[in-house]
């Protein structure tokens, strides 16, 4: 009874190891698919926005009218992991759909410094980005005093009264805006093949110390 427990326990680690391992495979897919995707669309010319548009990361270029009344701030990291927000302003554009534009991000301190809407222009650039669905781990968003930890549809509506395609508009702009416009980058950490491997190398080793020890029985 003990040697056919044992058995089935090492049976299941094996397997579960190289279930492991084949997901991360599954996800190495994933990541150069989405790798891939990123270095086309900043490669790509700049099209009229529309509302219809569903290619990841297309630039777009369009016009219209900043509604800072319905903004919304996103918590976020900066590039050297500091909190912060992303400042997301909705657009009214001139073919009158309304757009979510994320102008970049700002300290904590300045989320309620009007100059952070000193922004002149009309005619912006940016990358389409569709709205991920937020892990489970995340919070709620805090509607009430505008501080938001993810991009909610429904919230949004409810917040702001207007109804966004499932999608935002990356702002390209000047390094040294205010709010600092993101970068969107196409060297994304890719580790999965060397996870894979070592999942199945463990399954590998737990398999052949089992015939090891089937042996010496």
């Amino acid at each position: 009874m003990k040697k056919t427990l044992f058995n089935l326990f090492v049976i299941f680690f094996i397997t579960l190891l190289c279930s492991l391992g084949t997901w991360q495979l599954y996800r190495l897919q994933w990541k150069l698919d989405l790798i891939s995707k990123i270095e086309i669309g900043l490669k790509s010319t700049p099209v009229n926005y529309s509302k219809s548009i569903d290619v990841n990361y297309q630039r777009v270029k369009l016009q219209g009218k900043f509604l800072y009344d319905k903004q919304i701030f996103l918590y976020s990291l900066n590039d050297k992991g500091k909190p912060g927000y992303d400042v997301v302003t909705p657009m009214l554009t001139t073919a009158n759909e309304y757009v979510l534009i994320n102008r970049g991000w700002i300290e904590k301190k300045f989320k309620n410094d009007l100059k952070i809407n000193n922004f002149k222009e009309n005619q912006i650039k940016g990358i389409i980005k569709k709205i991920s669905k937020p892990n489970i781990f995340k919070p709620n968003n805090d509607i009430k005093n505008n501080i938001w930890f993810s991009v909610n549809l429904n919230d949004l509506k409810q917040y702001t009264g207007l109804i966004f395609s499932n999608h935002t508009v990356i702002l390209e702009g000047n390094i040294e805006n205010s709010p600092l416009p993101k970068k969107i980058k196409a060297n994304l950490s890719n580790n999965h093949l060397k996870y894979a491997l070592t999942w199945y190398s463990l399954a590998l080793t737990i398999l052949l110390y089992f015939l090891y020890f089937r042996k010496k029985q």
